[in-house]
């Protein structure tokens, strides 16, 4: 499941994840990332994941395409998790963005929230 979150930095679109993600999710989320573009030009996000399982296959190849077509208009991710494979995903999508990538433990959400603010 995908959550909006609000009471972010300017520029800043955040979500929360939880679950497992599934092609409906994509068709929700995308839109709303593409109204924020508009609306702000280049922006940040903040992915939040709270008791999450990652993604069915579907939902996998629409997040990598996700990816590799916002690439351009995305300053900063910061991830915000609490499991230690999470940490492991700013790695991994490194390649599929030009943005900068930082984990955050769970612990650090104001920390996070004040790095995309610098941006």
């Amino acid at each position: 499941m995908i959550e909006q979150l609000s009471g972010l930095p300017a520029h800043t679109f955040g979500v929360k994840l939880s679950g497992k993600l599934h092609d409906d999710d994509y068709k929700t989320l995308v839109p709303l990332v593409d109204a924020e573009i508009a609306k702000e030009g280049k922006i940040n996000i903040l992915a939040q994941f709270h008791d999450f399982h990652g993604w069915d296959a579907k939902a996998l190849w629409d997040d990598t395409k996700f990816s590799t077509t916002h690439c351009g208009k995305i300053r900063r991710v910061a991830l915000v998790g609490e499991k230690t494979w999470e940490k492991y995903m700013a790695v991994v999508c490194k390649p599929f963005t030009m943005a900068k990538i930082k984990y955050f433990d769970v612990a650090e959400l104001e920390a996070a929230k004040a790095w995309l603010a610098e941006a």
